[in-house]
């Protein structure tokens, strides 16, 4: 194994303050293949990339998660190491990355910025974000990460062939992480070392804005991954909102107020919501039958092949 088999991924948009460094990092850890993805900079990005021998490739559409859907088409390496281009990670931590994919034991590994981060490289909200949503994860799924968003990672082929990807922004990294629970993926984290952005490099990233969108993706991908728990919380909403009409209803009739169309819309919600809950049940039942039936296909193509 070297590292000819292996492609950096640099997914980047206007990141002339930081690419040309990291693209020498990487060169000095041994990695030669190193693949640009550029969102239509408007700056020198594309320049210095290629100044430094990156292999640099222009887009169709908008958005990080564009660039990597393209690049996973585009690349043909047995394994890739996606990273940011904001000089926020570090070179080196690419073998850390990499060997548990190379040694067999994954295809898909995470790298955890989590565990050691200089002081600046999160805000407050940055960091209650990102618990929240990787606690958001864990229940919807049933599959405990540390760092569902962090933007460096390593695939085998199978991995990254396999997935099939339909988000066009930030919330491209979950939806990854989502495809390999749902494909049945071997998923490892290892620690990562995450560092404050450059002075002259502005994120991209709005917190509320894309934190939106990326808890609504895991929502709503939920749906054919744990229907229970997209249904239930539809189911929960529901009872909790008849209850609420209900108390009202109470208390109006023991000041001697009889509200009938409200005790109608009680009912209502409250017979809705246990629907809810019924029909999330037997969705579940089907999505873990299909699963089931998935996996002993897999196995069977794997004997196949031995």
């Amino acid at each position: 194994m070297t590292n000819e088999n292996v492609c950096i991924l640099l997914p980047v948009l206007n990141e002339e303050a930081t690419i040309g460094q990291v693209i020498k990092d990487f060169r000095a850890e041994g990695f030669d293949n190193i693949l640009v993805m550029d969102g239509h900079s408007t700056d020198r990005t594309r320049d210095i990339a290629e100044s430094e021998g990156a292999k640099v490739i222009i887009q169709h559409g908008k958005g990080k998660g564009q660039a990597i859907q393209e690049a996973f088409e585009i690349i043909d390496n047995d394994y890739i190491v996606m990273v940011d281009g904001d000089g926020t990670n570090l070179a080196k931590d690419a073998h850390v990355v990499l060997a548990p994919v190379l040694e067999g034991k994954a295809d898909h590994v995470m790298g955890n910025r989590l565990v050691d981060y200089e002081d600046g490289a999160f805000t407050r909200l940055n960091l209650i974000g990102n618990k929240l949503i990787n606690k958001m994860f864990g229940m919807a799924y049933g599959v405990w990460l540390e760092d569902i968003l962090t933007g460096y990672r390593a695939f085998n082929k199978k991995a990254f062939k396999s997935f099939e990807l339909k988000k066009l922004g930030f919330e491209i990294e979950s939806e990854i992480t989502i495809e390999s629970v749902a494909k049945d993926l071997r998923i490892e984290e290892v620690p990562t070392t995450y560092l404050a952005r450059h002075s002259k490099g502005a994120t991209k990233l709005n917190p509320l804005k894309d934190g939106w969108r990326i808890g609504s993706t895991i929502y709503k991908m939920a749906k054919l991954h744990n229907p229970m728990f997209y249904f239930g919380i539809i189911g929960g909403i529901f009872i909790v909102s008849g209850l609420i009409v209900g108390t009202y209803v109470v208390i109006q009739w023991f000041q001697g107020v009889t509200r009938i169309p409200m005790s109608i819309l009680t009912a209502l919600l409250i017979i809705a919501g246990f629907q809810m809950f019924v029909f999330g049940m037997l969705s579940d039942l089907v999505v873990t039958l299909h699963r089931e039936n998935l996996r002993m296909l897999r196995a069977l193509s794997e004997d196949k092949k031995k």
